[in-house]
């Protein structure tokens, strides 16, 4: 029987194929890769493209780290907005923290809640995150049966009420709790008794700076390691600021503890010393450190210590920002911009986008068991991005898709630009035209509803360290 035509062959002279580029013809037939050929392969498509010489093939971005904020706090951002943002940034598929928006996805009604929120408005692929709090200690295992990619979790105040934060004790059982679920622990990792109190604080950087101190994350990021050797359990240090952290998180690795870590573009494509007074754009939690400390994390990147680079695209409202760096809400947005903004700092540095590009596709996709996402191969989902590596441009907030036009990376002059998103092989974005397509999928967690009946019927009782390790 003669085979029907491919739904889509795209040929591009630079793939990304095997962590390498090279010459290839991706053919797409329903949603996902059917083969990787020679670039001059004859194949019977619908549509056959050929991708710019001077541009890349990529595998769709995938951004672990976004705060969508909806329902609750939309008029910060929304499903709508920050997946168009995506689209035109290559990220092709999000999943989304258990807060700022309101309810906290800290239970299964308020994943519904949340689910329902973005049903049928995603322009890429969402899944979602939960929260572990006090509030709901023992009581994971059925958020994460329900599609969890995990569990979030602060060890100093989140900045909103409504998700309060762990202190030693409690950090303890949940990462005992995620053991016995197998489930991944994320944590924003900073200890609030090396955190110095305050309320206003005038518009100096460096006066918000010396609040939060490098220790402060080299202690709780310690309590994290002693949880997870004493059971086994994953966990995962968000946002590293503190390169000072890395041979601990390295050491510890080594030994066969389960933990991995991450960083965003902010801290590797700004420093300290450059930083406006008044511009609090710039602030987030932990903060944006020196140059030196910035070189550290970028060897980090190098050596493998910290395995992706994620947006942490946390927006506000502009009236949010005032400019007192004690006062203004503590988020940076990004999605739209991330990934060229740390090629433009590699560029520099004369690191090639073959180092860069894992950082963001198989780096997070492998983080959260999306092993058919951020790579082009047979079977994987046919999310691609095209890239000019060449192309320039400068930063205008008021043209990206975030809700709100308040950014870091406001003006700042960038190297890179995405040309075209494709979702599950359909054209969905263009550098020219926008968003086109509204195609996302709401995703649930591989394995989801899996959780032990054992496990299950002790979810509500004391779990004893060890125990339930894998």
């Amino acid at each position: 029987m003669t085979r029907l035509p491919a739904d889509l062959v795209l040929r591009a002279h630079r793939a990304w194929v095997d962590g390498a580029f090279r010459p290839a013809a991706v053919v797409v037939r329903d949603g996902r890769v059917d083969a990787v050929l020679p670039v001059d392969a004859e194949v019977a498509a619908v549509t056959d493209r050929t991708v710019p010489d001077v541009q890349v093939l990529l595998p769709g971005l995938v951004d672990t780290h976004v705060h969508v904020n909806e329902p609750g706090r939309t008029e910060w951002e929304g499903f709508a907005s920050a997946t168009r943002a995506a689209a035109l940034g290559g990220v092709t598929t999000i999943v989304d923290m258990p807060l700022n928006s309101i309810p906290a996805t800290v239970d299964v009604d308020a994943l519904t809640v949340k689910r329902a929120s973005a049903d049928g408005r995603v322009a890429v692929d969402v899944g979602f995150w939960g929260g572990a709090v006090p509030a709901n200690a023992g009581a994971l295992a059925d958020l994460h049966d329900a599609g969890v990619f995990g569990f979030k979790c602060f060890t100093a105040p989140s900045g909103v009420d409504e998700f309060p934060h762990l202190d030693p004790e409690q950090l303890r059982a949940a990462i005992a709790e995620v053991a016995s679920i197998d489930a991944l622990l994320i944590v924003h990792a900073e200890d609030p008794d090396h955190l110095v109190p305050h309320d206003a604080l005038g518009g100096r950087y460096e006066d918000f700076l010396a609040t939060r101190p490098p220790a402060a994350e080299r202690s709780a990021i310690g309590r994290v390691v002693g949880g997870a050797r004493a059971t086994g359990a994953r966990v995962h240090v968000l946002h590293l600021s503190d390169a000072g952290a890395l041979p601990m998180i390295r050491a510890a690795r080594d030994e066969g503890v389960r933990i991995t870590a991450e960083t965003c573009p902010h801290y590797l494509a700004f420093a300290a010393d450059a930083i406006p007074d008044g511009a609090t754009e710039y602030k987030c939690c932990p903060p944006i450190r020196d140059d030196a400390n910035r070189d550290a994390l970028w060897q980090g990147l190098l050596d493998g210590t910290i395995s992706c680079v994620v947006t942490d695209h946390s927006p506000s409202t502009a009236d949010l920002k005032t400019d007192d760096w004690g006062l203004a809400w503590g988020g940076i947005a990004g999605l739209q911009v991330g990934f060229r903004a740390v090629w433009t700092e590699a560029s520099r540095r004369g690191i090639p986008l073959e180092t860069v590009v894992p950082w963001f596709t198989t780096g997070p996709a492998d983080l959260v068991g999306l092993s058919d996402r951020g790579r082009i191969a047979e079977g994987a989902v046919a999310h691609l991005a095209v890239f000019d590596p060449a192309a320039t441009g400068v930063v205008d907030v008021t043209a990206l898709e975030h809700r709100n036009p308040v950014s870091a990376f406001a003006g700042h002059r960038t190297l890179g630009s995405v040309t075209e998103t494709w979702l599950r092989g359909e054209l969905v974005a263009t550098a020219a035209s926008g968003v086109t397509a509204v195609r996302g999928a709401l995703l649930d967690r591989p394995g989801a509803g899996t959780t032990p009946q054992h496990v299950r019927n002790e979810r509500s009782g004391s779990v004893v360290l060890g125990t339930e390790a894998p």
